[in-house]
Formats: structure tokens, sequence, C-alpha cells
């Protein structure tokens, strides 16, 4: 199963667009927040499970804080992020993840990409396709790889 995570467009899709159309097919995608527009286009054009959550710059959208869904029998939390105090420490998620229950916490809003494992979670920041904020400062996506009994495998790639 092959999964293309994203997060923070902030509304700028050309490098999205070029990212979906070089990684296909996907077996599900995932928008970590702030897309800044309605997910309709990419529910349109995917044949597969789409889910994105509202950041803290989705003004007026519809979009739910946060989505709960299994992948290869992992329990998943999607979640912007912006409620968590993550600048300085993602420990908050790690918490949120044991708290909920959860194998995997996918999360946006700091821009740098990170996966990390503790405590039987894994927190997962795709970084920003669009405004990055690592050094470097290269866009970035993550492109996850699993199979029903196997361990996850997360890349994050450059654009």
């Amino acid at each position: 199963m092959k999964i293309l995570i994203v997060s923070d467009t902030h509304g700028f899709d050309g490098n999205m667009w070029d990212v979906i159309h070089e990684e296909e097919p996907v077996d599900m995608f995932i928008h970590c927040g702030d897309i800044e527009h309605t997910p309709t286009e990419l529910k349109e054009y995917f044949d597969c499970p789409v889910y994105v959550v509202r950041g803290n710059n989705d003004y007026n959208l519809r979009l739910p804080e946060t989505e709960r869904f299994e992948i290869a029998g992992r329990k998943v939390i999607l979640t912007h992020g912006h409620h968590f105090n993550i600048y300085r420490n993602q420990d908050a998620m790690f918490y949120f993840g044991m708290d909920n229950d959860a194998d995997i916490v996918m999360f946006g809003h700091i821009h740098v990409p990170l996966v990390r494992s503790d405590n039987g979670v894994t927190i997962v920041n795709p970084g920003s396709i669009s405004l990055p904020r690592q050094p470097g400062g290269e866009p970035t996506y993550i492109v996850m790889t699993v199979e029903e009994g196997c361990e996850p495998e997360y890349e994050i790639k450059y654009l």
C-alpha cells in the first residue's frame, strides 16, 4: 500500500499536483491541513481514500479538526497540530497518540519534515510542499509504504 502525505500547501497547489502526478498511483492521499481551499477537486481526482483536516489557516472551511482511520491494521490520527504547541517540542503529539490508542499520529503546522517513534507511537510530519522552514528550504512530502503485518516505511522526499 502506497500513501502520499502532504501538508501546508497554503493554497499554492502547483507543487502538490506535480508530486501527485509523479507519485501516482497511490492507495491513499493525506493532507495534514492548511490547504486553504475545499478539497473537492482532490476527492474527485483520486480513486482512493482522501483525508484532509483543517489547519489554523483554513478559515471558513468545513473540514474536521481530526480524522481517525486505519492503515494496514494500524490506528491513525490525523490532525494539523496547531493546538499542541509543537514548535519547540513534539512530545505532545506522542501523548496525544498514547491517550487515544493510536499507532501513528500525522500532523502538519511546523513546515519541517520528521518521522519519530517513541512508546509505541510514530509521529509523522511531511513538512511543507509550498513553504518549507527546515535548513535548505526544499519542499518536502512523505511516501509511506506498508503491507498488512509489516512495519510501515516512511520516505521523506524532496521536490
